[in-house]
């Protein structure tokens, strides 16, 4: 009987210390607030950040409403909306796709619209309808998603969100620039009025903004029947 107890002691003691070499072995997972925080200073999303601190300067120089603090401020937006193309190109040739950069860059996104839409109204340089129906629709998407995700539903981005954004972008160019200019056009000279051309470009991203809204709205309800056929 004790050699038999002996032998099962070892046997357990064995056993215990080969856990502890696989546990040892095992690759340590990185803190959360680690991870976290590497993705946030990593290059495509601190470019993407950058967007964002730029928000405030092109307020404050739009903010004097002349032709010259106008095109300063115009020259950070246009930076800046140029940079969503590099972060995004960035992240995937260096492998960095990460949820802080995929939260990040819409977010970034949003808010340079609606500040410059905003602060634009505050002007009076734009109609203060135009930022109220862009932020509803924003919020009620939204919305949608945070349903969407918590029901497990997956839904297909449309079409429409790219042209929208690309549209409202090159929109707020025009109305930040304000003013009219002398251009030439294959050797038409002429003088542009890039108020007018930014607000029809605005007014064109909001037709393809509410149509990209119903068409993510439509998506839920079809995909909440289906689940129900499922079931």
């Amino acid at each position: 009987m004790p050699l038999k107890r002996s032998q099962k002691n070892k046997h357990i003691e064995q056993s215990q210390k080969l856990k502890r070499i696989k546990r040892s072995k095992r690759p340590k997972k990185e803190p959360m607030s680690l991870s976290i925080k590497k993705d946030l200073f990593n290059l495509p999303n601190s470019i993407t950040m950058l967007r964002i601190v730029f928000i405030p300067v092109v307020a404050v120089f739009l903010a004097f409403q002349t032709p010259g603090y106008c095109l300063l401020a115009v020259s950070f937006f246009a930076l800046a909306a140029l940079s969503d193309f590099f972060d995004g190109y960035l992240a995937r040739r260096m492998n960095l796709v990460s949820v802080t950069g995929k939260f990040l860059d819409p977010l970034a996104d949003k808010l340079m619209v609606m500040a410059a839409t905003v602060q634009l109204a505050s002007m009076g340089w734009l109609e203060s309808w135009i930022p109220i129906i862009i932020l509803t629709r924003e919020l009620a998407v939204q919305g949608l998603r945070q349903i969407a995700v918590g029901e497990g539903l997956v839904i297909a981005a449309g079409s429409g969100g790219k042209a929208k954004t690309a549209l409202q972008l090159v929109g707020l160019v025009g109305l930040l620039i304000h003013y009219e200019y002398p251009v030439s056009l294959f050797g038409w000279e002429t003088t542009m009025n890039f108020h007018r051309a930014g607000w029809v470009l605005i007014v064109l991203s909001i037709i393809f903004s509410l149509t990209s809204a119903w068409q993510y709205f439509k998506g839920f309800l079809d995909a909440l029947e289906q689940r129900e056929k499922a079931e």
